[in-house]
């Protein structure tokens, strides 16, 4: 199985990329130019620049020169390979819309993206009601759930209790708790739903 089938695991790119940028910033801190660093490596500047710029996966050699050079151990190139995480940004307007036990006629759910791993621990959907429905289903699920309404304004039901929110309005919920819209006071209505689910490991 190859790194790529894994979404946690490191590709030959990145290492080279990370490692890349760790050589220029060091380079830069100690206030050398690429042809002194280059030399006093034994490297040539092409070398040196394809290293920098994550165009080479280096050889160990290569990079036991850097580091004698520099005065720095070899693992100075390789520190926060493991914190190297992505991040996901969705433009405006491109959010996957998702099927949802809450959709339905005038009801959309809209996914905000996720991290890479092999658990979701934050889920955001912009949730969009265009439509008068007097039947909604209230929800119940792990961890916490945030509201801030965008636009209209409806009735939200948590357990036995009903709140009136606006567009401004935020709420904090557990997720244990029956909940959801109970009344569609103004529509379309529209609000972002920002679940934090529980950590599956609370002792790591």
């Amino acid at each position: 199985m190859s790194d790529r089938a894994d979404p946690d695991k490191l590709t030959s790119e990145e290492v080279c990329r990370v490692v890349g940028e760790h050589v220029r910033e060091l380079r830069h801190g100690l206030g050398l130019t690429m042809e002194r660093f280059a030399s006093a490596a034994g490297l040539s500047i092409g070398m040196l620049s394809k290293i920098e710029h994550g165009q080479t996966s280096p050889s160990l050699s290569s990079l036991t020169a850097l580091a004698n050079a520099a005065e720095v151990p070899l693992t100075a190139f390789f520190r926060g390979l493991d914190e190297e995480h992505d991040a996901v940004i969705v433009p405006a307007g491109m959010g996957l819309d998702i099927a949802h036990e809450g959709g339905g006629p005038g009801r959309t759910y809209q996914d905000l993206g996720a991290l890479r791993g092999p658990v979701r621990h934050i889920e955001p959907v912009i949730v969009t009601i265009t439509e008068p429905d007097e039947v909604f289903p209230l929800f119940q699920h792990a961890g916490v759930e945030f509201l801030h309404v965008l636009d209209g304004s409806l009735e939200y039901g948590y357990g036995s209790k009903r709140y009136l929110l606006r567009p401004g309005d935020t709420m904090q919920l557990h997720g244990e708790v029956p909940h959801g819209p109970t009344n569609l006071i103004d529509l379309p209505i529209r609000f972002l739903s920002l679940k934090v689910h529980p950590n599956p490991n609370p002792d790591s």
